[in-house]
């Protein structure tokens, strides 16, 4: 395709309507009516992820907190307490709580936002180089002023501003790397390719001479798709794909400058359309904490009624009397009904409107500790564990189900070459991968940055000498033969075998003093062309490997040198050592799969758009032109690349996939010779033996095959794959039909094994956690890594479900069903992902849940990731159970986004499932303790403190209640307005939070050991009905000691209203906070520092405020009380009796373990056997734990119960059980 001029040329433009597709208009003066018709169409490059603008932010923040039910309750009680007939309090008093937390929120929330307005500010006034028509030169723009149809021009290091397509690079090859860490995480370099047409340029692109226009897909959210073409105003057409697309926020590495034209902006951008906010997840705690406050409004509504009717008795008992507030007479029912709405305002505090911010600021404390736990750091790839959530900490402790990716998960992706089978012939290579192994062969190189520390390095591969002795044997007579002879000898197959190991593949060669391919690339060939005194030229339209010669395998003359049989590797005439190279591979598979090659003196020396170089030692420096790639995918289940093979001058293809797929697609049509259909048969008949056998080992199999082309065959079929290539709609459908045209009648050339290093500790997670396997690999892989991981034992039984019928998979499960009932036995499901499809079936789905409930362990094997996704949200909504997905690669992305809690492991396959996951992990081992000690910690804390929150604010708010009984149900209450405001708000807000952030019912070593405990959270015993009932009854038993102990105490002593109520409040205050104590398992000195800091703070606002605000409370006057009661030694004594008696059932509560130790010790001194044995039946109903301790005589527990200790952790049964 050859440039134009533009002038004159008029493009077709789209209708008023948004298009189906766009259409990219050059941003150019010769083009600017038509520019100016489409780009109305188009968005500008500004961003703004802020949520608020200035003049928005009080009201919309207002508007979304008003969401929130407590909130709402509570505007309502502060616009109830305008009313006057009603009135508890003075007005802006109770506004202040409301005020508070709304304040808090508002300046959370604007904090957050005004850091996303500085980072979009920053972001939107980068410098970029824009191409300006009335200079005729590229000059600096801000970001937020680039415009779709816009040349842009890139150096090195300089960040991507908007989606463009790449049109010029000064890479000779054509090719652009850029890095993708801030779309994907992964910092391999990816190579970007110049537009077929526009590869030709020797000098940097002219914005002035294009004469194009684009056509492509609307902007949507798709980073692996880019579907459109470019348009010459001949009507000529290139297809253009996402190897064309530069994605904004990329980075342009190793390449000194690129030229593109924007085709999205701003928020079309795909990165921007990614950018969709955090998820919200709501935990199981935080759900029933809203019933609890549903049934704490139904409380206040009982005890408001209560005092309302009581009111209404009174006014009937006492007439004429006035109402204290209003100075007004009340018939009795009208006064209860207004005394009703008064309690409402008066007992408002029994509804915790500060918990909500209580629970936020304990979660922040529980990731902060997660976060900066060593156990979870992983010092080899210095990596920690990330937090994407703040919401779903406390569901750690209650996880029911785990699905668990395999690879990468289960294993570790630390890919090893482990056998192969070529020809049918196996070849082991079984000390590969192992610690001590020392690598005997020169061959065997590694890359640099490959293997920290000691152990094993993945690249470290010892080769089999049966197979050294074959390769060497490589000469291009087998080549010959093959013109003449079918089939292709076994030379031949080894030979093709390890080209397409290292060919087939997309992995980048770099010198460690290098960072990219193309200086490499270009140094080879400028050593060639010293050594050779020829010239090569770099434009890849000159084809270097000859089609027409087969004795000359490169065009220029005297290059034949290079690819004839001669001194091994280091002899060659060309200044350059493969123990310097590096790899640069997107898996590990890749990577494993070049370096064996490598170990057999098959190095892949470089690699362009155009070319790939390999070196085979003995047959010198191979030069292939590679014509096109087909890439993976989860459809094809295998990736072809075609080339022109320099010695057999033909087109061959070489495709690597999973045998369940390639097996299907080798030749099986007679050749007409009887002999070579039988040796063929034979030898896909071992090979297949060889598959069963490896997968049944737990190894990852892989089958290598290559096909032969004429020119007519490859014609053809390239003719329907530009038009595949060219096309927007159904594209995707369309290149893979093409493939598939391809990729049949395969020349199988052989296998190979790579083994998956099995995670350290993942065998430990099975204490009352159901553990599903959910992966893509094959069923004897999958079942095998399920034995050595001790997800499966080997006395269980298995059941297969592998049906491709609905019928026959109902049938299955009756048939299975039937026997997992038998109880001698323990069962095991496996079942593929055909079966899978007709057992997710609507009709189906239930009973299939049911066969699962019967069993000890499921494994999904070939399961798609709609598939997994599919089971776990099943699972998660059928059985009303807390779920967790974990894995490491972008197909688990859907599972980890749906289940309860998702984890992502930092591994080997990208960052996408680490960015969607809730929590990252570097190895699976962390899960243990990340479940077991902080999910187990996370909740316990943080039930513990909503059970508090909820005791603490029925005590104080039972001392009002109580005062009604003995004030004529008035509403009046005997504490000051403000002291009544600050006691929740202040005086006893802080220990909470600390005891929420700090306790540790039970020690980290305790719950690691003893698994079983993480029962007790699952089955939510600390925050259960009964526990619930048991705090709401404490505090009324607290509040009713506090209240009547003091009330007898000064029963007609004359004492005043608020002195009465200083007494109490202070009663209380110390009361709750003692409680805490109690409560508290774990004491540092930041507890008792908080508690410190509660009391002073709390004697000094009152004291301040009974000296000084004389007028601060009218009518009544609160002046000089607290300093009087502090003169009063009675008042120290009901203090002190009072908070002994409210606190000694919680106290004796909490000693209870203690108390029957010592009951145990004392019964086991007795000398009547009689008695003991009555006491024992008594005991064994109560106390199962001592009277089987004492009955087997156990001195160690005998010695374990402490002495002197108000906490302390019992052996039960040689188990830790907790305080």
């Amino acid at each position: 395709m050859e440039a134009g001029t533009p002038e004159g040329v008029s493009f077709q433009q789209p209708t008023k309507k948004i298009p189906k597709r766009r259409i990219v208009i050059p941003s150019l003066q010769s083009f600017k009516d038509e520019y100016e018709k489409v780009s109305k169409y188009y968005m500008s490059n500004r961003i703004r992820t802020t949520k608020y603008r200035l003049w928005t932010f009080i009201p919309r923040n207002l508007y979304e907190q008003f969401h929130r039910a407590a909130n709402l309750y509570f505007l309502f009680i502060v616009l109830l307490n305008w009313i006057p007939v009603v009135e508890a309090f003075r007005k802006e008093i109770t506004m202040i709580p409301l005020l508070v937390v709304l304040t808090i929120i508002a300046v959370k929330d604007g904090l957050e936002d005004y850091t996303k307005y500085r980072l979009d500010k920053m972001i939107n006034n980068f410098v970029t180089h824009v191409y300006c028509g009335k200079t005729g030169d590229f000059v600096d723009k801000f970001w937020k002023d680039v415009k779709v149809g816009d040349f842009i021009q890139l150096s090195c290091n300089e960040e991507i501003p908007a989606d463009m397509v790449l049109l010029y690079s000064s890479d000779g090859d054509g090719l652009c790397h850029i890095e993708t860490s801030s779309l994907d995480g992964e910092t391999n370099l990816k190579e970007k390719l110049i537009v077929k047409g526009f590869v030709e340029q020797t000098t940097e692109m002219d914005p002035e001479s294009f004469s194009y226009r684009i056509e492509c897909e609307i902007p949507n959210s798709d980073l692996n798709c880019f579907r459109g073409f470019i348009q010459h105003t001949s009507k000529e057409r290139v297809g253009l794909s996402k190897d064309n697309l530069l994605l904004r926020g990329c980075t342009v590495r190793n390449t000194d400058i690129v030229v593109g034209i924007v085709v999205y902006a701003g928020h079309e951008t795909k990165v921007m359309l990614n950018n969709t906010g955090s998820r919200y997840k709501r935990s199981k705690l935080e759900k029933k904490l809203n019933g609890d406050i549903i049934g704490c409004v139904l409380l206040l509504v009982v005890m408001c009624s209560v005092v309302a009717v009581g009111r209404g008795i009174w006014l009937s008992n006492h007439p004429g009397q006035y109402v204290y507030n209003s100075g007004k007479q009340f018939e009795p029912v009208w006064g209860g009904f207004l005394m009703f709405w008064t309690m409402i305002i008066l007992l408002q505090v029994l509804i915790p409107i500060s918990l909500y911010v209580s629970i936020e600021l304990v979660k922040l404390g529980q990731i902060y500790f997660i976060q900066n736990d060593i156990d979870l750091y992983h010092e080899p790839t210095d990596t920690k564990i990330q937090c994407g959530s703040l919401n779903v900490a406390e569901n750690l402790g209650q996880i029911e189900y785990i699905f668990s990716d395999k690879t990468g998960t289960l294993t570790e992706n630390k890919m090893v070459f482990r056998r192969c089978s070529i020809a049918g012939q196996e070849y082991g290579h079984e000390e590969n991968g192992k610690p001590e192994t020392k690598r005997l062969n020169s061959g065997t190189r590694c890359s640099r940055g490959e293997g920290k520390g000691g152990g094993f390095r993945e690249t470290d591969v010892v080769p089999d000498q049966r197979l050294v002795s074959k390769f060497r044997r490589i000469s291009f007579n087998f080549y010959k033969k093959y013109e003449t002879a079918e089939p292709i000898s076994e030379i031949m197959q080894i030979s093709e075998f390890f080209i397409a190991l290292a060919i087939c593949n997309t992995v980048v060669v770099s010198e460690p003093e290098t960072t990219g391919t193309h200086e490499f690339w270009g140094k080879v060939f400028k050593e060639i062309e010293g050594i050779m005194n020829i010239k090569i030229e770099r434009s890849p339209s000159i084809e270097l490997v000859s089609l027409d010669a087969p004795d000359k395998f490169l065009v220029h003359e005297g290059m034949d040198l290079l690819c004839a049989p001669g001194p091994d590797v280091d002899g060659l005439p060309l200044d350059y050592d493969p123990a310097e190279l590096s790899y640069e591979a997107e898996s590990p598979d890749e990577a494993a799969l070049v370096h064996a090659a490598r170990a057999y003196q098959c190095t892949l020396v470089a690699r362009n758009p155009e070319q790939v170089v390999i070196d085979m030692n003995y047959m010198g420096i191979l030069t292939f032109q590679r014509l096109h790639i087909l890439p993976f995918d989860s459809t094809r289940k295998r990736m072809s690349v075609v080339v022109k093979h320099p010695i057999l001058n033909r087109i061959v293809v070489y495709t690597k996939g999973a045998d369940s797929v390639m097996m299907d697609l080798l030749q099986k049509e007679p050749t007409g010779n009887e002999n070579t259909d039988k040796n063929r048969k034979k030898m896909q008949e071992r090979t297949q033996r060889h598959l069963d056998d490896y997968a049944s080992k737990g190894l990852r199999t892989l089958c290598i095959a290559m096909k032969i082309l004429s020119d007519e065959e490859y014609e053809e079929w390239l003719q329907g794959h530009f038009l595949a290539e060219s096309s927007i709609e159904n594209r995707e459908e369309l290149l893979l039909e093409s493939a598939e045209r391809l990729e049949n009648n395969l020349i199988l050339l052989g296998e190979l094994e790579r083994k998956k290093w099995l995670t350290e500790e993942s065998k430990t997670l099975k204490s009352g956690i159901n553990i599903w396997m959910l992966t893509g690999d094959k069923r004897e892989t999958a079942v095998n890594i399920a034995y050595s991981c001790k997800l499966l034992e080997s006395t269980d039984q298995l059941f297969v479900l592998k049906s491709n019928k609905r019928r026959s998979t109902i049938a299955l499960r009756i048939s299975a069903s039937a026997h997992v009932k038998k109880p001698q036995f323990s069962y095991a499901l496996v079942i593929d992902g055909p079966t899978l499809k007709f057992a997710l079936h609507d009709r189906v789905q239930k009973k299939f849940l049911e066969l699962t409930a019967s069993v000890r362990g499921v494994i999904c094997c070939r399961a798609t990731p709609v598939q997994k996704s599919q089971i776990v949200t099943l699972v998660r909504k059928e059985r009303k159970v807390m779920t967790l997905a974990i894995g490491d690669g972008a197909n688990d992305v859907s599972m980890i986004k749906l289940a309860d809690v998702g984890i992502g492991i930092c591994g080997q396959e990208g960052m996408q499932a680490v960015l969607a996951s809730d929590f990252a992990l570097a190895q699976f081992k962390h899960l243990k303790k990340l479940l077991f000690v902080h999910g187990h910690w996370c909740y316990t804390r943080l039930a513990n403190m909503i059970l508090y929150f909820f005791y603490k604010n029925l005590a104080y708010v039972g001392l009002l209640f109580w005062f009604q009984f003995f004030s004529g149900f008035s509403g009046t209450p005997m504490i000051d307005y403000w002291s009544l405001i600050f006691f929740n708000l202040l005086f006893t807000s802080a220990p909470p939070i600390i005891y929420g952030v700090l306790d540790q019912d039970v020690s980290a070593e305790c719950l690691l050991s003893n698994p079983e405990l993480y029962k007790a959270s699952q089955r939510n015993e600390p925050y259960g009905k009964s526990a619930f009932a048991v705090n709401i009854l404490d505090g009324f038993y607290q509040s009713f000691v506090c209240f009547f102990l003091p009330y007898y105490t000064y029963r007609n002593s004359g004492i005043d209203l608020y002195s009465f109520g200083s007494i109490l409040n202070t009663t209380m205050f110390f009361i709750i906070i003692l409680h805490l104590v109690i409560e508290s398992k774990y004491l540092t000195m930041i507890h008792f520092s908080v508690f410190a800091f509660s009391i002073i703070l709390f004697f000094s606002i009152i004291g301040t405020f009974g000296a000084l605000c004389v007028l601060c409370n009218p009518p009544a006057n609160p002046y000089w009380v607290m300093q009087r009661q502090l003169a009063n030694p009675v008042f120290y004594q009901i203090c002190i009796v009072t908070t002994m008696l409210a606190l000694l059932p919680r106290y004796l509560s909490a000693l209870k373990p203690d108390i029957s130790g010592y009951i145990a010790i004392f019964i086991w001194d007795l000398p009547c056997c009689g008695f003991v044995l009555k006491f024992l039946h008594y005991l064994g109903t109560s106390c199962p734990s001592i009277s089987q301790a004492i009955l087997s005589r156990d001195t160690s527990w005998h010695s374990s119960i402490p002495m002197s200790s108000k906490h302390h952790i019992m052996l039960e049964g040689g188990r830790d059980t907790g305080s």
